[in-house]
């Protein structure tokens, strides 16, 4: 059965007249990050080919039809979540600004995921491997400012120069992170000296990890995320922390490689998790990895308690 077609016209907006779909979509990514714009251009694309009608014409049906059909799709749970966030998210942008009267995403529930964080902490002696084990200096700068500052990958790319300045007998590294949030995060003085061995007669705007011009980057310019990601999950493979066999073609012939599931967020966890073990309060964990909420930090101890009530049983 054809559906019947009507135009609306909010009495209240804040868009130009005649704003199409795609505009709206266009604003509602202006501010995200590029890889926030990425993944969410390809979750709304999906969904568009999915329904075939435009956002004013959604309806509760078309969301829930979608999310049954999701489930049936061999993904991860965290992909599902994700892709119907993403529509709730751009849903919920459409209605704030005038574009439509109801929100029917606010209907659809997002399944609950398992929390998987204590399968991403390594272990310190883990951490410790894996800076042993990396010979290259800028490499291994990188894995140990990663979990020494507990910085995101984005961030550690973006470092300048400019962003470290000396403290006393160390130094800091000045980060503008997540949420355009600019944060100060005091190093030891070991990973201080560390980073600045690397710097030469580079200007105060050159970045501080440059890429060699392998793989995507090029010579000179600042290391993208996909480089980080590599160097950390090969430093991770040395170690033997987290890995798997995957067959790939290559010239036309099937071949086996190594794979591990370190990233470099989770050294981030790492940094979080091992801070707290050692002493430190949640507070300032929670400033030093420029977390939103306290009880994000708080989360690195519900997944490490330090006790249990199977600890008083007799068995």
């Amino acid at each position: 059965m054809e559906r019947s077609v009507s135009v609306y016209q909010p009495q209240e907006t804040v868009l130009p007249p005649n704003t199409s779909d795609e505009q709206l979509i266009a604003m509602w990514l202006h501010d995200k990050s590029p890889l926030t714009q990425d993944e969410y251009t390809r979750d709304i694309q999906q969904f568009r080919e999915y329904v075939t009608v435009g956002l004013r014409m959604l309806t509760l049906p078309d969301l829930q039809s979608y999310a049954d059909e999701l489930a049936l799709l061999d993904i991860k749970p965290a992909t599902i979540a994700r892709r119907l966030k993403s529509i709730k998210s751009l849903l919920s942008f459409a209605q704030k600004t005038g574009y439509i009267r109801f929100n029917v995403g606010a209907m659809v529930k997002v399944p609950k995921l398992k929390n998987t964080l204590a399968e991403r902490i390594m272990s310190e002696e883990q951490v410790f491997t894996m800076l042993a084990k990396e010979s290259n200096p800028r490499n291994h700068a990188i894995l140990r400012l990663l979990y020494a500052s507990g910085i995101r990958v984005s961030e550690l790319c973006e470092l300048c120069w400019k962003d470290v300045q000396p403290r006393g007998d160390t130094g800091q590294i000045t980060v503008f992170g997540k949420g355009e949030k600019t944060r100060h995060v005091l190093l030891r003085r070991e990973t201080y000296e560390e980073l600045i061995a690397l710097r030469d007669d580079a200007p105060p705007a050159a970045p501080i990890f440059r890429s060699r011009g392998g793989g995507r980057g090029k010579s000179g310019r600042k290391l993208d995320a996909s480089q980080v990601f590599r160097i950390v999950e090969q430093a991770a493979i040395r170690a033997k922390i987290q890995t798997h066999s995957e067959t790939v073609i290559l010239d036309e012939k099937q071949v086996k490689r190594t794979r591990s599931r370190v990233s470099p967020h989770w050294l981030r966890h790492a940094h979080a998790s091992h801070a707290l073990d050692n002493g430190a309060s949640i507070a300032v964990v929670k400033e030093t990895l420029g977390h939103e909420s306290i009880e994000t930090t708080a989360g690195y101890t519900h997944v490490r308690p330090g006790t249990s009530s199977s600890q008083f049983l007799k068995i």
